[in-house]
């Protein structure tokens, strides 16, 4: 491939339907919202698993964002672990609000509802422009600030994400794994040097504040004010206070953004050693890399490898202009 694929993030998924959510969940919710839904919109097309995801118009006139999933899918523990996770972020986070939650068993399936409130809004990131970029960075810095001291207790650490991944450009070296296609031809030389930054990340991509974990475009919203919201916290982690807008660089520069420049310039990231975060951009390529030519796992849409291969692509072309490869 001469060059980084495309992806629509707001056309990668391929939800069920209202109709494929059990009567006895439709009964619980009701029950716990306090008025009867009145109609449910179309899923919405982004994200990459199965979960059921629409805009709902309440009985009592309320519209909100209404999630749903058994518990033979991902989406049933990431949806859990969201109402936790939301309910407990301070104030100054633009989280759409928990509005309640819901439980029923269904032919022996445990079934989860949460319902949030609606933020109409629109996908920055699609492609990166200079005024959404400037908006989201903002966002990522008072994010950083009010998630410092951790709101929750007993978080993992954002490195342990990515732990089973650190050693795959040296295994591809190794020629224990495969080199992954679609990815640059210059891949190959610099391995060695992408392994040496990977392994590097116990040692770096340490910290104590609170990060989001899993930012990309399709879980941030820009709504008609101009506040960026940031959805889907399931993902809730320990780690350097940059890691979530770092995650968000690679893919603006590739949209013609000048990420080098906000990088020196931006409180996150302006006192953080270059080597820091070209170890992030290493880890995360290396993430990316791992199973991206095998079929996508249970529940998840074969959106989730094209995203990877244009992860992978953006990160390695970030670390190439830094690093003069």
């Amino acid at each position: 491939m001469s060059r980084a694929p495309d992806v629509d993030y707001a056309a990668t998924s391929a939800r069920p339907d209202w109709t494929s959510v059990p009567a006895s969940l439709r009964e619980a919710l009701t029950v716990a919202l306090g008025t009867g839904i009145k109609s449910v919109a179309r899923p919405v097309s982004s994200g990459f698993t199965s979960g059921f995801a629409a805009r709902a118009t309440l009985d009592d006139g309320r519209q909100v964002f209404l999630k749903a999933a058994p518990d033979t899918v991902h989406a049933f523990k990431a949806y859990r672990r969201e109402a936790e996770v939301v309910a407990k972020l301070p104030a100054a986070i633009h989280a759409p609000a928990i509005v309640t939650t819901a439980v029923s068993s269904d032919a022996g399936v445990q079934w989860f509802a949460v319902v949030s409130e609606w933020v109409d809004g629109r996908m920055p990131g699609t492609p990166w422009t200079a005024d959404d970029f400037v908006r989201v960075t903002a966002s990522c810095e008072r994010m950083a600030d009010a998630l410092h001291p951790s709101p929750l207790d007993g978080l993992g650490a954002f490195g342990d994400l990515a732990a089973g991944d650190l050693a795959v450009p040296r295994q591809i070296l190794a020629g224990e794994l495969p080199l992954p296609s679609g990815l640059q031809e210059w891949l190959p030389r610099v391995l060695p040097e992408l392994a040496d930054l990977a392994e590097a990340a116990p040692e770096v991509i340490v910290g104590d504040n609170a990060a989001h974990s899993d930012l990309r475009p399709d879980n941030l919203l820009i709504d008609g004010s101009g506040v960026c919201w940031a959805v889907d916290w399931n993902w809730l982690t320990l780690g350097p206070r940059w890691v979530d807008w770092a995650g968000l660089l690679p893919l603006a520069q590739h949209h013609g953004i000048d990420t080098f420049t906000a990088v020196r310039r931006s409180p996150l990231t302006a006192d953080v050693p270059n080597d820091h975060l070209d170890t992030f951009a290493a880890v995360i390529a290396a993430y990316m890399m791992n199973h991206l030519d095998n079929p996508p796992p249970p529940g998840c849409t074969p959106a989730l490898r094209q995203h990877q291969r244009l992860s992978a692509w953006t990160f390695l072309n970030w670390l190439a202009v830094r690093r003069e490869w």
